[in-house]
């Protein structure tokens, strides 16, 4: 045993925490001003042993299972020391510490007293909420305290913040506040009544909890605590009964009292005194027969208690049952929250690894920088050296804004050439426009050969109903196509002969135009269509490279139908007999390097006899080439059901990637496109018809668009006007302006894609001569390049 230091207080709290707060106060307010440790009592419960607590009361322990107890014991436990780390921490920076208390068999009150001789308590300050379990109750467990404490100790009981004192009067003892008001009073003995009725009332209170607390779901105990009301009931029956017969007895003693001598007398004073005495009993019975009324009365109602009991125990034990699953579920959860904290730490633990990692490498960094501050003295070292060769370096850049002046005129003159060759390419395609709207040359089988270097294949476009093939070549310095007939299963002899004076005979904007032919190979040479048909652009296959990939805005498909339609309207005049096409499809209309659509792939057989049928089979074609256009769809369905659908169900499934196209312009488009498809029903309606409504709704979309707008996009560019780029910025082979140009051993500049490219694919010639190259060295052109980009910065700042 230790003992108890000099400014040690010993505080008793119970498990009411507003209480123990209250008390805790009130000690530090009583020595606030002496330096004190306090000691908290705390009496720990195992009241879990023998009841569980639920939301509907105290049901017995053994009602639920282990795995719930378990729980609800760890649920006690954290509630306690909750409760007591609110207790340290109202005490502030006084020294606190917690006596625990177990509880034992041993009445509480009894306990205290022991703990006080054994720690030799001076000073023990108890709250009223502390002896509430004991079996005396709260004020006679603290009257017991008080009796039985030792002379040393000094009590001090606490009942709602404030010292209440004790004092017996009578054997009563009286609980009294710091002004003389009794609080409470506690007394020795009680009347017989109240101790009759108590024992009776907890007999039938034992009886009605054990069957309460039974698992038997029958009401056996209740018949048995039922038939022990009767019992005594008739036992107190027979004994009330004999002493009203005795009281008879004794009635009649009177009417003999003046026969009888002296100690008659004395005999009938005695049974006077017994009659007094049987009357009290009497009045007592009649107490003690009320009392068991009630009692049965209350018994009655017990009963019924006892049926809403056992209904409120199975409602408890379904929502012990829920309670146990959500248990489960806390536990589950908690499971699951540890091994998140498990990840946590590992995580942490990574953390700490990259810091350590973070600091290595901060103490490499400071190496470093040690090793630049070195660096930076050697060059601050050098810096005096570097400042005497700056002044040399501006006297050298004096001499290069010489050598700069003298580039921008040697620019200037570049700028002079390239105006004059400008003005002669101007004159050289003049002559050859006239010369090809004049006449045609017939070239013979060795130029054919030079020219498409004896038909390589590297030089074929397109290879077409397997009896056509068409050839890049280039004479005298112009890009031609020329188409070689097979020999085998081809045209005949007088019909290639018909082909090329039918073809000679026709000139026009929007037809392909034949530059010349050759009977000997039976070729046939065509003007260059660099962009290909309009087949490749509207449906592009995958053998198409991605740089010739094209986009055609609505305003560019409209001036494709207004340009075709030319075409085809002046095959079709109305004052001589109709040259038709016979096979109108987007593969047959080409488009040139500035996207003018022309109409290729006229058919001298169909013209040996004129039928109108086929006139009429052109307007329907290009009525299915307008919906194409429009759409984007290739149409392999029946003219029937496109007819079917309407301008509005056309307008519907527009080509998106052709832009927002009007609403109103689009409903005009389709319905010339429904007119042409349904021909025959138009009787009066001709290709020229269409020409005109066309016509029409192209000036519309003139106004609607501004000029920049009808540039067409081409390769992901704007296609430049022809007559603004000088040609000598354009690539020979790409036909466009270039980006990257390069000299070759020829003496030409060309896109450098596009010449490696060409030496890629085993070329050893030049693509413009035709001759060998002396090597394949590319050089870049830095001057041209300069002189495009001035050009394009020149056109990008002029107003539109």
């Amino acid at each position: 045993m230790m003992d108890a230091k000099p400014g040690k207080v010993y505080v008793a709290v119970g498990n009411n925490l507003v209480d123990g707060l209250a008390t805790l106060e009130w000690v530090l307010k009583k020595w606030s001003s002496h330096s004190i440790t306090i000691v908290i009592i705390h009496a720990t419960t195992n009241i879990l042993n023998q009841f569980v607590y639920t939301p509907l009361g105290k049901l017995p322990a053994s009602s639920a299972r282990d795995e719930s107890l378990e729980a609800f014991r760890m649920y006690e436990q954290e509630k306690i020391n909750n409760q007591l780390s609110q207790y340290i921490a109202f005490c502030g920076k006084i020294k606190t510490r917690i006596l625990p208390m177990e509880k034992t068999d041993e009445p509480i009150h009894e306990q205290i007293v022991e703990l006080i001789s054994s720690f030799r308590i001076t000073k023990l300050v108890m709250g009223m909420t502390f002896l509430k379990s004991s079996s005396r109750g709260s004020i006679s467990g603290s009257f017991y305290v008080h009796r039985h404490k030792p002379d040393y100790c000094e009590l001090f009981v606490i009942c709602g913040g404030k010292l209440v004192s004790l004092r017996e009067v009578n054997d009563e003892g009286l609980m009294e506040d710091d002004q003389g008001n009794t609080v409470a009073r506690m007394r020795e003995k009680a009347p017989f009544i109240c101790c009759l009725g108590k024992v009776l009332f907890e007999n039938s209170f034992d009886g009605r909890y054990s069957s309460f607390s039974s698992s038997s779901p029958t009401n056996k105990d209740s018949v048995d605590s039922h038939n022990q009301w009767e019992n005594n009931f008739q036992e107190l029956e027979k004994y009330f009964q004999e002493l009203l017969s005795s009281k008879s007895d004794d009635e009649d003693c009177p009417r003999e009292l003046n026969k009888v001598g002296p100690i008659e007398a004395n005999m009938l004073t005695l049974h006077q005194n017994r009659a007094n005495k049987i009357e009290d009993l009497r009045v007592k019975l009649n107490e003690a027969h009320e009392t068991i009324e009630l009692m049965r009365r209350k018994a009655k109602e017990n009963v019924k208690r006892q049926e809403k009991a056992r209904w409120a125990l199975n409602l408890c034990s379904q929502q012990t049952e829920e309670f146990e699953a959500r248990t489960n579920e806390e536990i589950t959860n908690r499971m699951e929250i540890k091994k998140d904290l498990d990840r946590a730490k590992e995580n942490i633990y990574e953390i700490i690894s990259d810091i350590e990692e973070s600091k290595s490498r901060l103490r490499s960094i400071i190496e470093l920088q040690s090793e630049l501050s070195n660096k930076l003295q050697i060059s601050t070292i050098a810096k005096s050296s570097a400042e005497s060769q700056l002044e040399k370096e501006v006297t050298m850049r004096v001499d290069m804004l010489r050598q700069i002046e003298e580039l921008r005129r040697q620019r200037d003159v570049i700028h002079r050439r390239i105006e004059f060759c400008r003005e002669k390419d101007a004159i050289g395609m003049a002559t050859r426009i006239t010369e090809l709207t004049c006449s045609y040359k017939e070239y013979t089988a060795e130029e054919i050969r030079f020219a498409t270097d004896n038909f390589a294949e590297r030089l074929r476009l397109k290879s077409g109903n397997n009896w056509t093939n068409v050839y890049r070549a280039r004479i005298k310095h112009t890009t031609v196509a020329i188409k070689r007939f097979d020999s085998v299963n081809s045209l005949s002899p007088e019909l290639f002969q018909a082909k090329v004076k039918l073809l000679g005979s026709i000139r026009h904007p929007h037809l392909v135009a034949m530059m010349g032919f050759s009977s000997e190979l039976r070729c046939i040479v065509f003007e260059y269509m660099h962009h290909g048909s309009l087949q490749d652009i509207l449906f592009p296959s995958k053998r198409i490279s991605p740089r010739r990939n094209r986009a055609l805005y609505w305003q560019d498909r409209l001036r494709v139908m207004s340009q075709v339609s030319s075409g085809l309207s002046f095959l079709h005049p109305a004052d001589r007999k109709p040259i038709f096409h016979g096979n109108l499809n987007p593969s047959n209309v080409l488009l040139d390097r500035y996207l003018v659509a022309k109409v290729h792939g006229l058919n001298p057989k169909a013209h040996a006899f004129f039928d109108e049928s086929e006139v009429i089979k052109d307007v329907t074609d290009f009525g299915l080439l307008m919906v194409q256009l429009l759409t984007g769809r290739s149409w392999a369905r029946p003219v029937e059901e496109i007819v079917t659908l309407g301008s509005l169900g056309l307008v519907g499934m527009l080509d998106e990637v052709a832009g927002s196209w009007p609403s109103d312009l689009a409903e005009e488009l389709a319905g010339i496109a429904i007119k042409c498809l349904s021909v025959k029903v138009y009787s009066n309606w001709s290709i020229a018809s269409v020409m005109r409504a066309l016509d029409v709704v192209k000036r519309k979309a003139d106004d609607l668009v501004s000029p920049g707008d009808h540039l067409a996009i081409v390769g992901g560019k704007q296609m430049e006007d022809p007559e603004d780029v000088p040609r000598v910025f354009l690539c020979p082979i790409f036909q466009e302006v270039m980006k990257n140009p390069h000299i070759v051993a020829d003496g030409f500049s060309y896109e450098l894609e596009a010449i490696q490219e060409w030496l890629r694919m085993g070329h050893n010639t030049s693509p413009m001569t035709n001759l060998s190259l002396k090597h394949k060295n590319l050089i870049p052109n830095h001057t041209l390049r300069s002189l495009i980009l001035e050009w394009q910065n020149k056109r990008s700042t002029q107003p539109p």
